[in-house]
């Protein structure tokens, strides 16, 4: 094939690929309009994609795609019967799965479909609920409040005598607890788990002994012994290294405190800029720094005394954490405040010398809240946010 041939069949390929509106002049001529669409039409779909609007609607499309398939899965589980014993096992893990993974809207449809898989229970004799509480999903035992066997559900033994509060006590591996920030904030959680199954159990069931002869208090305090202890670590280092940078603090403000800017009259003994407002600006950010930095130190040491009992972590802990760390907060802001006033009292009229030295002074607030802030954020919402539970679901069944 010679150079013309190859040349001729290279055009053929490409008049191919061209749809018929866009070829005109028998075949030959393209539609310059149309090309011209053609390529905005290519950059628009270019920055779409590059904006990651094709990545949501790809999601998307795979989210309708599993509701249908989730939907025509619920529809066929009824009409299976007594003698489908092997697929009703199946079923049984692959809810036990969901549930481990979290996947509440599968184990939700499936089980208001057909609500024999409420009562459907593994080798163990545990329900959806003990996997549930188990696996220390919230969401999926939330639906056990609109349920009108409650009671029936809660009173439920495993194969081991285990009570659903047991469960509670229990600690498995790869749980969402697993991604809580800090041993001490995971501990938090698990006493909160604890305290919300028992709030709904009967008192009796506080006292019931399973087969190793263990309540489920003693089942609790026996499993979270190393994550006690992880906590209380946790607590005592983070505690320790707050209160050095509070006390750092404190001796830096009390000795600014006596070293006044300008000087003192050599009369009376008075500041002689005690009339102006940048001066009294560095006396009460001076003073405010001090006492918000002492605080946070005592707050620390109250911490580092603690018992670190298993009901500590709940919120006597976490609160002393709180105050603690927004006290030391606010004892830096201020002490940068402080500085920034006093630099300013000595080179007044330097602006151009005094803004780069003040605009330096807010990197280490920027760096506490990049570095803290996190840690307070969390530990408050852990703290006083919302409950575990939905105690408002909808009825499902």
């Amino acid at each position: 094939m010679d150079l013309q041939s190859l040349y001729t069949h290279f055009i053929r390929s490409c008049c191919r690929s061209i749809p018929f509106e866009h070829i005109q002049n028998h075949g030959e001529e393209k539609n310059i309009g149309s090309v011209r669409a053609d390529l905005w039409r290519q950059l628009a779909s270019s920055l779409l994609n590059l904006l990651g609007f094709k990545r949501l609607y790809e999601m998307k499309l795979v989210r309708v795609q599993f509701q249908l398939l989730l939907y025509r899965m619920c529809k066929a589980i009824p009409t299976l019967n007594s003698t489908t014993s092997r697929i009703y096992l199946d079923i049984t893990r692959i809810i036990e799965s969901a549930i481990r993974r979290g996947n509440f809207e599968f184990v939700y449809h499936m089980v208001k479909e057909n609500s024999d898989i409420f009562w459907m229970c593994d080798r163990d004799e545990r329900t959806i609920f003990n996997w549930a509480v188990l696996h220390r999903q919230h969401r999926i035992f939330s639906l056990i409040y609109s349920l009108k066997q409650k009671n029936v559900e809660l009173n439920l033994v495993d194969k081991s005598r285990n009570t659903i509060l047991h469960m509670a006590g229990m600690l498995t591996e790869n749980t969402p607890i697993d991604h809580i920030r800090g041993a001490a904030l995971q501990m938090q959680r698990e006493v909160q788990w604890f305290q919300e199954v028992e709030r709904i159990c009967r008192l009796s069931h506080k006292e019931i002994l399973n087969e190793d002869n263990l309540t489920a208090r003693q089942l609790f305090t026996k499993d979270h012994k190393e994550m006690r202890k992880d906590g209380e670590r946790w607590m005592k280092d983070t505690a320790t290294s707050c209160a050095v940078v509070g006390a750092l603090i404190i001796t830096i403000m009390f000795a600014a405190g006596f070293t006044i800017p300008g000087g003192n009259n050599q009369d009376t003994g008075l500041p002689i800029l005690m009339h102006d407002k940048l001066f009294k600006l560095f006396l009460v950010t001076d003073s405010l720094s001090l006492f918000s930095s002492s605080t946070s130190v005592l707050i620390f040491l109250g911490i580092l005394t603690s018992r670190y009992a298993e009901e500590d972590f709940l919120k006597s802990l976490p609160r002393k954490m709180i105050i603690g760390l927004f006290a030391l907060f606010f004892s830096i802001a201020t002490m940068m405040i402080a500085f920034s006033a006093a630099l300013l009292l000595m080179l007044r009229g330097k602006y151009w010398t005094v803004a780069p030295i003040i605009g330096l002074a807010g990197v280490p607030i920027i760096l506490f809240v990049f570095m803290q802030f996190r840690l307070l954020v969390d530990v408050f919402h852990s703290t006083y946010g919302l409950g575990i539970f939905n105690r408002k679901m909808e009825p499902w069944l």
